[in-house]
């Protein structure tokens, strides 16, 4: 399930969630994994119609909106795209203690713009010809190192460490598909167009699960949009969005 946190700013929530004078609108900026980005564009379009706060996002690889923040970046909240980097922040006093959650879990696919090269099992894909396989930068990105457990899993790391060609994140990755750069790669399973190329959803058991957390920061502890956003995506409505841009809302058992 997902997991309800911010329980200390219970009352600053719903008051965040209910729709404020003009004068009183504020706005948050939010540092999100760029897996997320184009959900997170029509949540934050919803959750300005419902409550009239705004909220701007700033995407990019988890691993570079951490460094960011730790930086000093003026964000409000940050949607990871693990849980171990919220963590971090927590542990660190970077990050309001009691607020992080788990906001949705991702999937990881193996896609390629053929729509013939890759089968129901996407192991003799892998196994097969081919110039160059694209993932996410593994030391930035959730989603690459993912996917390299996966190719760990497999047993195919060493025999493919030669083919392997990175992106800074998810929608990097995706553009040298798309390409031809690389025949084939590894993305997120909410860039997947089933009704584009062919892919291959990747097995869960074969890489640790891709649970992605949010956390308020300090900036934002006092920022009713930014309280806001974040209670509004443990809602029924936030979750039904986040379901159909290919997320599981429940973790694996």
């Amino acid at each position: 399930m997902l997991r309800i946190a911010l329980t200390a700013l219970t009352a600053s929530l719903a008051a965040a969630c209910s729709p404020p004078p003009a004068a009183e609108r504020s706005e948050a900026l939010i540092a999100v994994a760029a897996n997320f980005a184009p959900t997170a564009e029509i949540l934050a379009d919803a959750y300005r119609d419902e409550s009239g706060h705004h909220v701007t996002l700033s995407s990019g690889s988890t691993g570079q909106l951490f460094a960011r923040i730790v930086e000093g970046a003026p964000y409000d909240a940050f949607l990871s795209a693990d849980s171990e980097r919220p963590a971090q922040l927590v542990a660190q006093g970077r990050a309001t203690a009691d607020s992080q959650f788990t906001y949705a879990f991702g999937r990881l696919v193996l896609w390629s713009a053929d729509p013939d090269r890759i089968g129901a099992d996407g192991v003799p894909a892998l196994a097969g010809e081919f110039r160059a396989l694209a993932l996410p930068n593994p030391r930035f990105a959730p989603y690459g190192a993912a996917a390299m457990e996966t190719l760990q899993s497999l047993g195919l790391a060493d025999a493919l460490a030669d083919r392997i060609v990175t992106g800074g994140d998810v929608g990097s990755t995706h553009a040298l598909i798309a390409s031809g750069n690389a025949e084939l790669g590894f993305i997120a399973q909410s860039q997947w167009s089933e009704n584009r190329g062919s892919a291959w959803v990747v097995p869960q058991d074969l890489h640790i699960p891709l649970a992605q957390d949010a956390v308020l920061l300090p900036r934002g502890a006092d920022n009713p949009a930014a309280i806001g956003f974040l209670l509004f995506l443990q809602s029924d409505e936030a979750r039904a969005v986040i379901a159909a841009a290919g997320y599981d809302t429940e973790g694996r058992e």
